[in-house]
């Protein structure tokens, strides 16, 4: 990370000396209180300092995820849901949207990170702050947005799957460049960017633009076909991806055209992808799992199929944002590709076996342990 040695001097004071204030900093340093405070804010833009309080940022990765944040109505029928008419069941709402699902199970499993998205000045966006930062997230750089806060409607049948949903997202969708600038530092000295497929087009651009300059690896989770097909244009070599997480329709949208949905045909779609600078091309295929496709720096292709863990399936909501952080948090601890989608995926059967969006006891340490209990070892294909 980027720091004026002034800013190193803070930082190590700060970290001896947690409750000074800006005036007995800046005597410490032999600066004015002026001075100090411009350094304190620039050391908060940069996501050294975490908030109020002067908090230090430890020495581990920093993950800062750019997307939706919403609150999620998620209504479940006690029996088999029929169209067209009323079902009996329940219905409970909790904080949502990709960004802010990734965002805490990334700060469930021990990765300090930082959450971007605009969000209304209402009760859901009162409730989705609150509860996202007693999960762990950094929110200081939360985006207050004159609209409401997003919701995504979503009914689910009796065993758990999704039968329809409608996501209102007005407010990601009318997120501008402008509203991302005062954070810029933030972004362009993050350990890993994570950015999903809510946001529009201009902001996507900026943030893949920043962080190829700045040297910052980026994954990016497409959320939907729909919003796939708006990504596409947002892939080059000049903007390279560590890692891009569709599932197989998704797929189809970002290479524009029908992908069998076999090892083959996934595998050719993929290099289209690492064409376009994309390192890792993860494809999610629900009960038949998921594929990886790497390329190295030599070119070389490596193909690893995935089964799907064994899971008693309460709620299929967010699985795939629990699969993309822990995927993310592996790849930042050091795990080699293949062992970090492995991670990704027991993560998404632990989360899909709770009735939570966000599964609450997701640690780690839960995910290896269950990663320890005898499974299929995926094959490998080299290209």
């Amino acid at each position: 990370m980027s720091l004026t040695q002034r800013e190193r001097d803070i930082v190590e004071l700060l970290r001896a000396e947690p409750l000074l204030d800006a005036a007995a900093i800046a005597e410490r340093v032999g600066s004015t209180k002026a001075a100090a405070s411009v350094h304190l804010s620039n050391l908060t833009k940069k996501g050294v300092i975490l908030g109020r309080g002067y908090v230090v940022r430890p020495d581990t990765h920093s993950v800062v995820v750019v997307g939706g944040a919403n609150m999620d109505i998620r209504a479940h029928s006690s029996s088999r849901a029929q169209l067209r008419t009323s079902n009996p069941g329940a219905a409970i709402t909790t904080p949502g949207g990709v960004g802010r699902n990734i965002a805490e199970n990334l700060a469930r499993l021990g990765s300090p990170t930082h959450l971007v998205a605009p969000v209304g000045r209402d009760a859901f966006g009162d409730q989705l702050v609150a509860t996202t930062r007693a999960a762990g997230v950094n929110v200081d750089h939360l985006i207050p947005a004159e609209g409401p806060t997003g919701t995504y409607l979503a009914v689910m049948d009796s065993t758990g799957e999704l039968v329809v949903a409608v996501s209102n997202m007005v407010v990601t969708d009318q997120l501008t460049v402008r509203q991302l600038e005062s954070s810029r530092e933030l972004f362009a000295h993050a350990d890993l960017l994570v950015l999903d497929g809510n946001l529009p087009t201009a902001p996507a651009l900026w943030l893949l633009d920043l962080a190829a300059a700045h040297g910052v690896q980026v994954v990016l989770d497409p959320v939907s076909v729909a919003k796939a097909s708006h990504l596409a244009v947002s892939l080059s070599p000049a903007r390279p991806l560590a890692a891009l997480t569709p599932n197989h329709d998704e797929l189809e949208s970002l290479v524009g055209e029908p992908v069998p949905n076999t090892r083959a045909g996934i595998s050719r779609a993929a290099r289209r992808l690492h064409a376009l600078g994309v390192r890792h091309v993860w494809v999610r295929r629900g009960v038949r799992g998921s594929l990886l496709s790497s390329v190295a720096d030599d070119g070389t292709v490596t193909v690893t199929a995935l089964a799907a863990p064994a899971v008693q399936v309460a709620d299929v909501t967010g699985a795939g944002d629990a699969m993309t952080a822990a995927f993310v948090h592996a790849l930042l601890r050091g795990d080699a590709p293949a062992d970090a989608a492995r991670f990704g995926q027991m993560a998404a059967a632990l989360t899909v076996a709770s009735p939570e969006t966000v599964r609450p006891d997701l640690t780690a340490q839960l995910v290896d342990a269950e990663l320890h209990r005898p499974s299929p070892r995926p094959t490998k294909e080299n290209r």
